[in-house]
């Protein structure tokens, strides 16, 4: 069965045209105008990722993206204003899986959804569940839990996670992070792992900012406590 895309934008053009790219390589594609009309689709059509705009003539896409996340766990990938930092960041603290700045390249835009899509399809090679203390994380169901209290995670997040425990006590790199997610070489926006790296422990952290399970290291990156909770 095809894999399920909805486009919301405004922009009729952009999206016949990327509804027609899309369609042919192999996807079923709905389109949305407004974003009243794409929350709408959302629970219609639930389709396997999102294509959503900044711009939107009703809601905005920021607001659009947290109504959505709020019902939903679908990837999001946010189309935001070329050279717009402080959009890319505020996608991402609201659920976004991911970024793409107009203008943009079709294919590059194919390789995000793919990226997106293999992640969302549970590609991550680890299967067993990951025990850190109180810390539970399950590759198979693709959730995480303290204390059996699920927490609630983006896929991108959830990716970044295991990558990062699957190497405890190891430092790694923004750029380790995103390749080991992305899976390919992509533009990489720098602040976009801080951003996910913020939400998770927001998500997993008893305190996030004296964080004892995602160590910053400074200037290198980031490690995975292998000793969590004073337990061994």
């Amino acid at each position: 069965m095809a894999e399920r895309v909805l486009i919301v934008d405004d922009d009729t053009r952009l999206s016949a045209m990327l509804s027609d790219y899309l369609s042919g390589n192999g996807y079923t594609v709905d389109t949305a105008a407004t974003a009243t009309v794409g929350i709408a689709e959302l629970g219609r059509r639930n389709p396997d990722v999102v294509i959503l705009d900044v711009m939107l003539p009703d809601i905005d896409g920021f607001e659009t993206c947290r109504r959505m996340r709020a019902v939903s766990d679908v990837p999001i990938l946010m189309l935001t204003a070329k050279g717009e930092e402080t959009d890319r960041i505020v996608g991402l603290e609201l659920g976004a899986d991911d970024y793409l700045p107009k203008p943009f390249n079709p294919r590059e835009l194919l390789a995000r959804l793919k990226a997106i899509l293999r992640r969302r399809n549970g590609s991550a090679a680890v299967t067993r569940t990951l025990r850190f203390g109180r810390l539970e994380i399950d590759p198979g169901s693709r959730s995480v839990r303290i204390d059996g209290r699920e927490c609630t995670l983006t896929s991108y997040q959830f990716d970044v996670l295991v990558a990062l425990a699957e190497n405890p006590g190891r430092t790694l790199s923004r750029e380790q992070l995103m390749d080991a997610v992305k899976g390919e070489e992509l533009d990489a926006f720098d602040r976009s792992i801080d951003v996910h790296i913020s939400r998770i422990r927001a998500a997993i952290e008893s305190d996030p900012k004296h964080p004892r399970r995602i160590i910053t290291v400074r200037g290198a990156g980031y490690v995975f406590a292998r000793y969590q909770d004073d337990t061994r």
